[in-house]
């Protein structure tokens, strides 16, 4: 499997950027696809995922309400729309999958990182 993330900018607090994750190499009927996120100095976090059979979404406390993520079956691409973004959401966003079985977020259950995309958000 392979991933590719895109999306990324630089954009002012309070605006918004759509994320895509795009796979590719197999059907992924009984995985989730996640999105997390690392800046500069500290581990990567979980931000949201989507089960890819029933459409089930999981947030991060810190960013319900402000992102919502979605997925488009055909084309085998998952989005991360970010909207009232906040300094703190700078960091580089990675997406990753794992089999939806023993659900958690831990990041070390994900697997198949896409090459990430730098998200900046100025003051």
């Amino acid at each position: 499997v392979q991933l590719q993330a895109s999306g990324g900018g630089l954009v002012q607090a309070g605006g918004s950027l759509r994320l895509s994750c795009a796979a590719s190499g197999r059907t992924f009927s009984s995985y989730a696809m996640g999105w997390f996120r690392q800046a500069p100095g500290k581990e990567r976090r979980f931000v949201a995922a989507i089960i890819w059979s029933d459409g089930r979404t999981y947030y991060a406390d810190s960013v319900k309400g402000r992102f919502a993520i979605s997925r488009d079956n055909a084309k085998n691409t998952v989005y991360l729309q970010m909207n009232s973004l906040k300094p703190e959401d700078t960091a580089v966003y990675y997406c990753g999958m794992r089999p939806v079985a023993n659900w958690n977020t831990a990041s070390s259950g994900f697997g198949s990182w896409g090459q990430g995309t730098q998200v900046t958000v100025s003051s």
